[in-house]
């Protein structure tokens, strides 16, 4: 029978992870600020919607590409050392992002974010293993704060900011956090050395994979204004290189395509992508239809969007005893037909007019119906792979979760573009937007219907 002690868990343990928990904080509410202002930084830089929903697209395919290099990085540097360089640039970078002049500027700026923020994740992952030990599970309630409170706080700090300041102290407010949040982490964080034998780096895929996503997708927005095909043809051309490297390295590349053979993994790693593209692609749509289509203020906007961040905080914490108790598939299928069915919503809107009580009751289901979808479908892809193969297939899918939002967001702001000039201010003009959203939508539901119906125990208990 286990000791009294055995239960506690050291009290420096909870300093460590309360500090290294402010990086994700300040990441995740950064994006859903970012949200909320696009409007008002696309209009101050005069600049078109397809060009500002870069701010965002950009950040998260840096974030996607970084992944990569973590583990690498960590063995040559230390985890502590690798935190307080990201979590320092991360800061740095918010400054650059509010003395931006232009929109090539505030997109440059944006990209350092997010290869500091692509860091950020799984370092918090590997810190908080680390003190926590057996006790992993009660601690990652406590983890799982910032995705909890940042979709519900940014939105409400961002229109709050807009409303009395510029949207350059949007990323301002950053500052003195993230500097505090360095002095901490320097201080109570422990030291750790880098690793004698350094985790192998698949460069040749980096460096070939990595400009083929952003031909591809910068080159695919571009070529519906333009006419040019060469970049994404480009892009698709990498893309197809780097598969072919792939099957030649197998377990020594990038990703490692073997994985997707295995059914139950493949399903569930397209089921995340397309349900991550939903997420940020409804959280780069909404905000503009609320203060662009429909004329509200970005204070009034952010109030809105909150109700999102509750629907979110009422079934998270649930999702364990809901996924045990009705099965993996039911209870992402169920959330993704919720997110669908708060999206309804906003297309009846789009042509009749806005609603204060649909655009309420539409967020909170599109929140609970978002924080239903992640975790059963994460837990099937990883329940399918054996124990010994868990930290590529992390990687792998944690890479295709990231690449869903700049993706989706891409083609939400292209169909965005051919509803012609936003400046006029038409709720009618987010017709074609809202259905391409909810097309997606249905996308993924059609997804999680091919996920296994229960999970494994023994498998659950082998992960």
């Amino acid at each position: 029978m286990s000791g009294p002690h055995s239960e506690k868990l050291d009290p420096n343990a909870w300093k460590i992870i309360a500090v290294v928990i402010l990086g994700p904080f300040m990441s995740q509410m950064d994006s859903t600020i970012v949200n909320v202002s696009l409007s008002s930084i696309q209009r101050d830089l005069h600049s078109s919607i397809s060009q500002a929903q870069w701010i965002i697209s950009g950040y998260l395919l840096a974030l996607a590409l970084m992944l990569p290099l973590n583990a690498w990085l960590v063995g040559r540097l230390g985890a502590k050392r690798l935190y307080l360089l990201c979590f320092s640039s991360f800061t740095m970078a918010s400054a650059l992002c509010g003395m931006a002049r232009t929109m090539p500027e505030l997109i440059g700026a944006r990209i350092i974010q997010g290869m500091a923020g692509g860091f950020l994740a799984p370092l918090i992952q590997l810190m908080i293993a680390r003190v926590a030990g057996r006790h992993m599970a009660r601690v990652i309630g406590f983890a799982a704060v910032p995705v909890l409170v940042a979709p519900l706080a940014g939105p409400i700090l961002a229109g709050t900011i807009l409303k009395y300041f510029s949207w350059p102290w949007l990323f301002y407010v950053n500052l003195p956090v993230g500097v505090l949040a360095t002095i901490l982490a320097a201080y109570i964080i422990p030291h750790d050395n880098a690793e004698a034998k350094n985790h192998p780096f698949d460069l040749p895929g980096f460096l070939i994979l990595s400009p083929g996503l952003a031909c591809l997708l910068y080159g695919f927005e571009q070529a519906t204004h333009h006419g040019s095909i060469w970049m994404p043809v480009t892009g698709l051309l990498l893309i197809g290189a780097f598969i072919r490297h792939a099957k030649r390295k197998k377990r020594e590349a990038l990703i490692d395509i073997e994985f997707f053979k295995n059914r139950i993994f493949s399903t569930a790693t397209v089921t995340q992508f397309l349900s991550m593209g939903i997420m940020y692609g409804g959280q780069f749509l909404i905000p503009l239809f609320l203060i662009t289509g429909c004329g509200l203020t970005a204070a009034q906007a952010g109030w809105i969007l909150g109700s999102m961040g509750i629907g979110m905080l009422c079934v998270y914490p649930c999702m364990g005893y809901l996924t045990d108790t009705f099965g993996c598939r039911a209870v992402t299928s169920t959330g993704v037909f919720m997110n669908f069915l708060g999206t309804l919503p906003f297309l009846w809107m789009a042509a009749h007019g806005f609603s204060m009580t649909l655009a309420l009751a539409g967020l909170f289901i599109r929140g609970a119906g978002q924080g239903a979808t992640g975790i059963p479908s994460i837990a099937a892809a990883y329940a399918s792979v054996p124990k010994r193969q868990l930290s590529l297939a992390t990687m792998t899918l944690n890479i295709a979760q990231r690449l869903g939002g700049p993706t989706i967001t891409t083609v939400i702001a292209i169909a965005l573009s051919f509803s012609g000039n936003l400046s006029s201010g038409t709720a009618h003009q987010f017709l074609g937007p809202f259905i391409t959203l909810i097309v997606i939508q249905l996308l993924v539901l059609g997804s999680a219907s091919r996920l296994p119906l229960r999970i494994h125990k023994e498998s659950v208990e082998a992960v």
